[in-house]
């Protein structure tokens, strides 16, 4: 039996005192150190940065992921190249 995605297309960020974060809707972990994870989640790639970061739960299941550490920013990149690629494709049919 093939296993199915459960991932949503809905997406939470639950910061607790800049000491620990939990987000859901995480579709992939690009990269991880103590001072940043950069993740593709439901809303577009996710950078964290900070000091002392570590994954305290995985969930790839579910697409959650709870991390500790000193929580400096988190910014949002839209990717850009799949809205222009999409933009290119319709005018090309």
């Amino acid at each position: 039996m093939e296993r199915e995605n459960i991932i949503t297309s809905s997406s939470k960020l639950t910061i607790d005192d800049r000491k620990s974060i939990i987000i859901t809707g995480v579709v992939k972990i690009n990269s991880f150190s103590p001072l940043e994870f950069i993740m593709d989640t439901t809303l577009g790639t996710l950078y964290l940065k900070g000091n002392d970061l570590e994954i305290v739960k995985l969930d790839t299941y579910q697409g959650n992921v709870a991390i500790k550490g000193l929580i400096n920013s988190i910014t949002y990149k839209d990717d850009l190249k799949k809205h222009e690629e999409s933009i290119f494709s319709k005018l090309f049919k």
